[in-house]
């Protein structure tokens, strides 16, 4: 089970402060995500995490930015769907950078499997109010109907559950066949957001 951290910000904490949080209590791949922030904002808090990350020993990867992730030589990129088309930014970034991509469907899985992706971000589990633009909700079954048919087709990438998504979800999107999740909210507006790391990691 892989466990991925993107970040945000509340009322207590900003994007460095999240990020140093998770990988305070254990989280190994951080991904920073600052949708609508100015480009120089952005690339100087990019270099902060990802100071922090090489710290640490752990993986930093840059929502959408797929100059900025070659300029600094982050790990990797995730795009959503509607950022660049993973097919290109593999011709930009070569084979030594991981390159990720939001899903759906079975369909957008498969479409990202075929375009020479790494991981899959499937989601939303549930509703979430880090996002703007929501796709329809997968729930379980969703998961479970896409897992299903990845086995049919034979197609075998890392596929993290996104959205929405505490705690005590996690024995029950494992047990759907999911490959790992990816969490925000859950850690930053827990009480002690170190701890909480912890113990998503033991479960």
């Amino acid at each position: 089970m892989l466990f991925q951290f993107i970040t945000h910000f509340n009322d207590r904490y900003t994007y460095y402060d999240g990020a140093l949080l998770a990988l305070k209590g254990g989280c190994r791949w951080v991904q920073l995500r600052m949708k609508d922030s100015p480009e120089e904002e952005l690339e100087e808090m990019a270099l902060r995490v990802q100071a922090l990350c090489r710290q640490y020993n752990a993986t930093f990867i840059i929502d959408d930015h797929v100059e900025l992730v070659g300029k600094i030589h982050a790990d990797g990129v995730h795009l959503g769907k509607k950022d660049m088309p993973i097919s290109e930014a593999r011709k930009i970034l070569g084979h030594s950078y991981i390159i990720g991509g939001t899903a759906n469907t079975f369909e957008d899985v498969k479409a990202h499997y075929m375009d020479g992706a790494n991981y899959v971000g499937c989601g939303p589990f549930r509703f979430t109010t880090t996002k703007k633009g929501l796709s329809p909700i997968l729930g379980l079954d969703g998961y479970r109907n896409i897992v299903r048919r990845m086995r049919e087709e034979g197609i075998r990438i890392p596929v993290y559950a996104i959205g929405g998504i505490t705690c005590d979800d996690i024995p029950s999107i494992m047990s759907a066949g999911i490959d790992g999740v990816a969490l925000s909210g859950t850690i930053l507006n827990a009480e002690d957001p170190v701890e909480e790391t912890k113990r998503i990691i033991h479960i």
